[in-house]
């Protein structure tokens, strides 16, 4: 059987996406009344307090075996003004004309918090507010309520569910190219496959070429190594987006010597600014287990007159987003997401946000790549018989703003 594939509306479609902020001023924590809220609002309480939260997709869900996408929770971030760490704030959610507490945690330094949550709740789309206490003479907040509903249906779903690729997948890079940073590695079929309901994607021997390859580093040899084979496929030309989220629920490789990556290219190619050209945007890329630096990183690659920009850097603390000791890159599945909208990007793990920025923002359609590359860079971190390495992905899916 094909896997199973979910695709709303038009793949291409370019929608804008509507206001996300609702902002009202009240004197009350009292219920307000809406027919259907708006995944994001603001209320601001007796002179003194400001509340809002925002209700993202099901973009939560960490764990160690494949779980359908439908099952994740979703992500809710709050914001509360003036800005005071420790302040106590609840969750609450909406059952029938009462609110039920369902989370409760104190604001960090920046006056936020971040909470995960049921997407449905008897079949349907759930209603969320955040409830602020008094606070060393603050008053009491309470926000705007905001549904889970807008994010019901994905523009698109991946879930490998089946034996093979589908249509909508084709496979990238399928030459040695001697002047790229990838001399000794080349993408192949022959490092997919799709079984137990995830896509394996590999680094494995090129077994049709006997000789060694040498590898460039800095301009300088770094040795030779055998040839290898890369996983790496995306939707280009079936599948895009213009603003909205995407998210890949992925486990990564062990080992250093090649890097897993969930990451966006424009549509269409051409140079200029990224809001005309479009950019690359790396969700995530990891370098392996037992790097120096943690192995994440988030970057945005676009192109100045000729010359590569970019902007992002290694995550800060990569460990803080693990659920416990136990719980690593390569031992579990984790989400990574990427919020993109006309101003920014917000990039997540398992909801909980790891950079943001204004920079190099495109306004291009963009379609997913999914890869485990083997750069001549970082050859020499591993030894040819430490092959294959693999990658699984679990589930990707597409919201578009």
């Amino acid at each position: 059987m094909p896997a199973r594939r979910v695709l709303a509306g038009s793949a291409l479609a370019l929608l804008m996406p509507a206001s996300l902020l609702l902002t009202t001023e009240t004197g009350s924590a009292a219920d307000p009344s809406a027919s259907e809220p708006a995944a994001s609002s603001s209320v601001r309480a007796a002179k003194r307090s400001r509340a809002r939260i925002q209700v993202m997709p099901q973009i939560v869900q960490q764990g160690r075996r494949t779980a359908r996408p439908e099952s994740a929770r979703v992500a809710i971030a709050a914001t509360v003004k003036p800005r005071r760490a420790g302040r106590p704030v609840r969750l609450q959610a909406k059952r029938g004309s009462r609110w039920k507490n369902v989370g409760k945690v104190r604001l960090d330094r920046r006056g936020r918090a971040e909470f995960s949550a049921r997407a449905q709740h008897r079949g349907g789309p759930v209603t969320y507010r955040l409830k602020v206490g008094r606070f060393k003479g603050l008053r009491p907040a309470v926000s705007r309520p905001a549904s889970t509903a807008r994010w019901q249906a994905p523009l698109f779903t991946e879930t490998f569910s089946g034996r093979s690729l589908g249509e909508v997948w084709s496979h990238r890079g399928q030459s040695y190219e001697k002047a790229s940073k990838r001399r000794c590695s080349k993408g192949s079929p022959k490092a997919v496959k799709v079984r137990g309901g995830s896509a394996r994607i590999s680094v494995i021997k090129d077994r049709s070429r006997t000789g060694k390859c040498k590898a460039i580093k800095r301009g300088k040899s770094s040795g030779r190594y055998a040839y290898r084979l890369n996983g790496h496929i995306s939707t280009q030309n079936r599948v895009a987006f213009k603003y909205g989220f995407a998210a890949a629920r992925i486990k990564m490789h062990k080992r250093r010597g090649q890097h897993s990556s969930f990451w966006l290219q424009p549509q269409v190619s051409r140079p200029g600014k990224p809001r005309t050209a479009g950019a690359e945007i790396d969700v995530i890329e990891y370098f392996g287990d037992k790097h120096p630096q943690g192995g994440l990183t988030s970057f945005i690659h676009w192109k100045r007159r000729g010359h590569v920009v970019k902007t992002g850097s290694w995550i800060k603390k990569p460990r803080t987003f693990l659920k416990n000791r136990r719980d690593g890159w390569s031992k579990s599945y984790h989400v990574f997401s990427v919020e993109w909208t006309p101003r920014m990007y917000v990039f997540r793990i398992d909801g909980k946000e790891t950079w943001r920025t204004r920079t190099g923002v495109s306004g291009q359609p963009q379609y997913p790549i999914l890869s485990l590359l083997a750069s001549d860079y970082e050859l020499s971190e591993m030894k040819d018989k430490q092959l294959p390495q693999h990658m699984n992905v679990d589930w990707l899916r597409i919201w578009q703003a």
